[in-house]
Formats: structure tokens, sequence, C-alpha cells
């Protein structure tokens, strides 16, 4: 079974290092940004069945937003990635959200992360916020470190078992559908 995931995220927030940390168990401490979609797998197990997890990248910067739209068809799941330590990645949140909802299936698990756990010191965004925000509008929320690793795995295999309960269901019909992924925005 194949699972394409979308990251969708605003610039900066530390996506490309949660791929890098799920996908090759490393982090990366200095990457450029992601110019366009950056792609990455790997093989999981749920309820005994192995699942290929496809992981598209998206760029975060507004001038890339058209481009990542198209990548939203088709997607399975999505974790929407913001910075604990800067308000303004938690402040465009919503519109990032809209997007997606209007651009992608309307059953696609989305889950919130407050990425960067690690810097609890430097804070902006409160865990009880992405708790509420989440809550608000029906998403799955967890905070992870990329740098640590800490909820990284859970994140991605938590989204992951959500998408293969709604395709138990009924909910996704995987025989009309090219491909289940997962987009980071």
């Amino acid at each position: 079974m194949l699972t394409k995931f979308l990251f969708f995220i605003i610039s900066g927030v530390g996506k490309s290092c949660l791929l890098l940390q799920f996908t090759d168990k490393r982090f990366q401490p200095v990457h450029d940004l992601t110019i366009g979609v950056e792609f990455g797998a790997r093989m999981i197990t749920i309820d005994g069945k192995q699942i290929k997890l496809q992981i598209w990248d998206t760029a975060g910067q507004e001038a890339f937003r058209s481009i990542t739209r198209s990548y939203y068809r088709g997607a399975a799941g999505a974790l929407l990635v913001y910075d604990i330590t800067r308000r303004e990645t938690f402040n465009h949140l919503t519109t990032w959200l809209e997007d997606a909802r209007q651009h992608s299936n309307s059953n696609m698990v989305i889950m919130l992360i407050g990425n960067k756990s690690d810097l609890e010191s430097r804070r902006e965004v409160k865990k009880e916020e992405g708790e509420a925000f989440a809550r608000e509008h029906g998403l799955i929320f967890m905070e992870t470190s990329a740098k640590t690793a800490a909820n990284v795995e859970e994140a991605f295999i938590n989204t992951a078992k959500e998408i293969y309960e709604k395709i138990q269901e009924g909910v996704f019909d995987i025989n009309n559908e090219v491909c289940y992924s997962f987009i980071v925005i």
C-alpha cells in the first residue's frame, strides 16, 4: 500500500529536517531552503501490513505556493508545521490550512506540528495554543524536535494510522486514487 504525505508549512520551520529525521534518522543543522518540492519515502508497518509512505516536502515560501497546490491532489495526509519559537509561523496557519482544504480531498488527515520543542527557552507559542488551534480545526496535534528526534516518528506513524483507519472504513477508496501520500506544509 502506498501512502502520500505532504508537509504544508511556512518557510524555515524545520520541515526538511523533520523529513530527514524520519527517513534517515539524522539531523542536519544547516539545510538549504526547499525550492519547489523535495521527496522522501519510508516503509512502515501498520497492523502487520507494509506501507510505503511517500513524503512530499513543499517549499514554504509564498512565491512557490501556486506550484505546491498541485501536490495536494491525491494526498491522504498532511503535516502542517509551525516553529514554536516564531509566533509569525503560528499566525499563518489558518491561511495554509484553508489553502490545503480548498485544494485537497475533504477527508485528508491533517496533523498540526509545533516543531523545535528542544528550544523551550525561546518558545513564543504555548503548547496549549497549538492544542486549541488543532481542536478548533479538527486536527491531530503534536510537538516535535527534528534535532532530538522527539515525537518525529510518532507524528508520521500516528498520521499514517489515521489514514489507514480511513482506508479500512472505506473513506478513502485506494482503487480510485493514483496514490496516497503525505504532504508537508
